[in-house]
C-alpha cells in the first residue's frame, strides 16, 4: 500500500495486534523464560499459550480479503495465466523468509551453546534448507528451522489455489462460485481433519471468508454476501464449533461491514498500530531467534526474581519488535526487496546467458513464449 487512498488503517491495526499475539504466544511456549513466566503469571501465560495462537486466523481472513482485492475485486475471473502472479507472490514471501531462516540458523547455533532445550532446532541440513526454500517443508514433513514458518508455505498455497480457481472459472459468476464451494468444503470437511493441516484446503475456509468479505463491500451485493457469510458461518459452528472458525467469522464480518461503511479507510489510527502493522511480517519472521537468544541469556541464571522475570519477558518482547523493524528496513521493505531482487538477478544473469548459448536453447525459449 503505497498511497494514502490505498491505506486501510483497520487492516494495519488487526495485523499489528495479531502479530504481537503470535510473539507473546511463542514467548509463553518456549524455554526457561516461559517456564518462569508460567510460575509467576499462570493465568496470563496459560491464556497466551492456549489462545493467542488463534491470531493466525486474523492473517488468514485478511490474506483472503487482500488477495481477492488484487485478483478479482468485482468477482471476475483471471483472464491470463496465473503463473506470473504465483512467481511474484513467491518472491514477495521467499526473499524475506529465506533471509529470516538464515538468521534463525545462526541464532539457533548460538543459543545451542548456552541452552539445552528442545525448542532449539537441530543443526540445519542442505535438504532441510531446500525444502524451506521451495516452501515444501510442511508437505514433506521436514522439521521447521523456526517457529511458525509453516504459515509461509500455507500462505503461498492459499494464494496459488485462489488464483487457479479464479483462472479455472472463466465463465460469468463461476469464479466466485468456485471460491465459495471450496471454502464451504474446507469449513465442513477438510478443516475438521487435522491430517490436512499441511495443505491449503485445511485453511481455505477462513481465506474464503476473507474473499467473501471483500465482495460484500459491493453496494449492490452487500446483503447477499453478508447473509451468505453469516449463514455459512453459523451452520459450520452448529455442526462443529471451533473457536478459531468463530474468530475468523467475526473478522470477516468486521471487514465486510467496514468496507461497506467506509470505516475500513476511516478507522482511527492509534499509534503505534499502523507502524506495527506495516512491520508485522518482519516481526513474525524474525522474533523466534530473538526469543531463543533471550532464553539462552536467562538460562545462565540459577533463579530469577519476580521483577527480573517480568523485565526479561518485556525486554525479549521489545527486542523482537526492534529486530522486526530493522529487518523490515533492510530486507522486507519495497526498496530493500528491489535491491535484493536486483542482486539475485545479476547473479543469475551469468548462468542464464551461458545456458542460452547451448544448442537448442533458442528453440526451447521460443516454444515456451508461444505456450
Amino acid at each position: 500500500m503505497t498511497t494514502a487512498s490505498q491505506r486501510m488503517p483497520l487492516i494495519d491495526a488487526l495485523k499489528a495486534i495479531a502479530s504481537q499475539l503470535i510473539v507473546l504466544h511463542h514467548l509463553a511456549s518456549y524455554g526457561p523464560l516461559a517456564a518462569a513466566g508460567r510460575d509467576l503469571l499462570p493465568g496470563t501465560m496459560g491464556w497466551l499459550f492456549e489462545y493467542a495462537r488463534m491470531a493466525v486466523q486474523v492473517f488468514l481472513v485478511i490474506g483472503g480479503f487482500l488477495a481477492i482485492r488484487g485478483l478479482s475485486p468485482n468477482g471476475e475471473a483471471l483472464a491470463g495465466s496465473p503463473l506470473p502472479l504465483l512467481w511474484k507472490r513467491y518472491l514477495r514471501l521467499s526473499i524475506p523468509f529465506l533471509a529470516a531462516i538464515a538468521l534463525a540458523i545462526i541464532g539457533s547455533a548460538i543459543a545451542d551453546h548456552w541452552l539445552d532445550d528442545e525448542a532449539i532446532p537441530a543443526r540445519a541440513t542442505f535438504g532441510q534448507w531446500l525444502a524451506h526454500a521451495t516452501l515444501l517443508h510442511g508437505i514433506l514433513g521436514v522439521d521447521s528451522l523456526s517457529a511458525g514458518v509453516w504459515y509461509i508455505a500455507i500462505d503461498f498455497q492459499l494464494f496459488a489455489l485462489t488464483a487457479l480457481l479464479l483462472w479455472a472459472g472463466r465463465r460469468r459468476l463461476l469464479a466466485p462460485a468456485l471460491i465459495l464451494a471450496t471454502g464451504i468444503a474446507s469449513l465442513f470437511w477438510f478443516n475438521r481433519d487435522a491430517g490436512w493441516d499441511n495443505w491449503a484446503v485445511y485453511f481455505f475456509g477462513s481465506y474464503a471468508l476473507g474473499a467473501a468479505a471483500w465482495w460484500a463491500g459491493d453496494r449492490r451485493q452487500y446483503l447477499v454476501w453478508l447473509s451468505l457469510i453469516l449463514t455459512v458461518g453459523v451452520a459450520v459452528l452448529l455442526v462443529d464449533f471451533r473457536l478459531r472458525i468463530a474468530l475468523a467469522l467475526g473478522v470477516a464480518l468486521l471487514l465486510g461491514c467496514s468496507r461497506r461503511t467506509g470505516w475500513l479507510e476511516r478507522c482511527p489510527e492509534i499509534a503505534p498500530l499502523p507502524w506495527l502493522g506495516r512491520i508485522s511480517y518482519s516481526v513474525f519472521l524474525i522474533h523466534f531467534p530473538i526469543l531463543l537468544l533471550a532464553n539462552a541469556v536467562v538460562a545462565q541464571f540459577d533463579t530469577l526474581s519476580d521483577t527480573a522475570t517480568i523485565a526479561a519477558m518485556l525486554l525479549a518482547w521489545i527486542a523482537s519488535i526492534a529486530a522486526g523493524a530493522l529487518f523490515y528496513r533492510f530486507v522486507e521493505s519495497p526498496s530493500a526487496s528491489q535491491r535484493i531482487s536486483g542482486a539475485i538477478g545479476k547473479l543469475m544473469l551469468g548462468p542464464l546467458s551461458l545456458a542460452a548459448k547451448l544448442p537448442g536453447a533458442a528453440l526451447l525459449m521460443a516454444r515456451l513464449r508461444r505456450a
